[in-house]
């Protein structure tokens, strides 16, 4: 029945209402049946055996059922389930209702409640100075200053997961784009408090520290629900322009640490040695004025046990200084005193010789029953033999003198 039906607001509802409104659901299912049966009728002809003669007429399912069906399907589509990892952020007319946890859950079907499905457990990454590679380099974003006034070009990634999908989702328009804000600007204030050797050599490890915490704060005080977990340095260097005037002053400061090594290297060598050296010239400084008051003390202390003997008897303890004085000046020296008072012959002996050979070392006399080497042929050989007799007669002629 078309809503500009001429039937429409008039009084002919059968159980007797004149109110003019609308007819009730049933009346106007009557008439719905109706007109599609005499359509049927009007279809198949007047003659016997038509289409529409004798077919009875056919009721629809009840709206009842149909708007059951409807209602059950509207309320199935509420069910929803959260994957592990995620939370389901509920949406009420577009207003936070609660944050369900991972499993099956329902809601109340669209229009009324919506579910916003946030990844909390995904590692998101966001890179400055470059995109993808390194070698596809942003400059607006890699070129910094240092606290030396030096440019140098830093390009880094922050690694960041999700703490709090509701501040995610509804405190910031672009959260992702404000990780990447925050990471530029810590990274900024932090290299411009640091010198540029500190920022490309020993403070990477420390200045990605820093950096990673100033960052933290920020995000924190936007309220972006996102936890920086690791900020990695991928390149830090000078700008291309001035490469290679860098890399020579790099080149000279190696030589200097190289040369200041070297030297230090020395110094270590020599002044342990040198006091070394010191050390024992004062040990044996020390050791030579002990062995001297020693013996001065033990002289000392013989000379006052010799005077007390001495007083006791006078020529015996002279003569016998006397024998020892002698016989430590004559223990170190060749020569060979022979006492012939009683008279005789002196026989000559190298006592000199046979002395060195009581000493361990000394070279081996030659012997004198070796073979003589043959004389000249032109000598007379009855010469040595005259020789012979006559040193004889000298030798046993040779009276021995008293000692004066």
């Amino acid at each position: 029945m078309a809503w500009n039906d001429p039937q429409w607001g008039k009084d002919n509802n059968p159980r007797g209402r004149g109110d003019g409104g609308p007819p009730d659901l049933d009346e106007l299912w009557r008439n719905f049946n109706r007109r599609l049966n005499g359509l049927f009728k009007r279809r198949g002809g007047s003659g016997g055996g038509g289409f529409g003669q004798g077919m009875p007429s056919f009721q629809l399912p009840g709206v009842g059922l149909i708007v059951g069906i409807v209602v059950a399907i509207w309320l199935a589509s509420g069910f929803y389930i959260v994957d592990a990892g995620e939370r389901g952020v509920v949406l009420r007319f577009g207003k936070y209702v609660e944050t369900t946890m991972p499993g099956p859950r329902w809601h109340l079907p669209y229009p009324i409640e919506t579910v916003e499905e946030v990844n909390v457990d995904q590692v998101r990454t966001v890179e400055v100075g470059y995109r993808n590679n390194v070698k596809s380099k942003v400059q607006g974003e890699s070129l910094m200053l240092t606290d030396d006034e030096n440019i140098i070009d830093l390009q880094f990634s922050v690694q960041y997961t999700l703490k709090d999908p509701e501040d995610y989702l509804f405190m910031n328009r672009n959260p992702d784009e404000a990780v990447m804000q925050a990471a530029e600007t810590a990274m900024r204030e932090i290299v411009g408090k640091s010198k540029m050797d500190f920022v490309l050599y020993e403070g990477r490890a420390e200045i990605a520290v820093r950096a990673t915490k100033l960052m933290q704060e920020i995000l924190d005080r936007y309220r972006t629900g996102i936890n920086v977990s690791k900020l990695n340095m991928q390149n830090a260097q000078p700008p291309e322009q001035v490469q290679a005037a860098f890399d020579d002053a790099v080149k000279a400061g190696q030589d200097r640490e190289r040369l200041k090594n070297e030297g230090q290297a020395y110094a270590n060598d020599v002044i342990p040695k040198a006091r070394g050296v010191a050390a024992r010239l004062i040990e044996e400084a020390a050791g030579y004025k002990q062995r001297v008051v020693a013996n001065a003390q033990g002289d000392a202390a013989r000379f006052s046990q010799i005077l007390v003997e001495y007083s006791k008897a006078p020529q015996v303890t002279r003569e016998r200084l006397y024998q020892d004085a002698m016989q430590q000046i004559l223990s170190s020296t060749t020569k060979v005193v022979v006492d012939d008072k009683s008279g005789g012959n002196l026989l000559y002996l190298p006592l000199d010789k046979l002395m060195q050979l009581a000493t361990p070392g000394a070279p081996a006399l030659p012997d004198p029953m070796a073979a003589a080497p043959a004389a000249p042929t032109a000598a007379p050989a009855a010469a040595p033999q005259e020789n012979l007799f006559r040193s004889r007669d000298a030798f046993r002629s040779r009276e021995r003198e008293e000692r004066p």
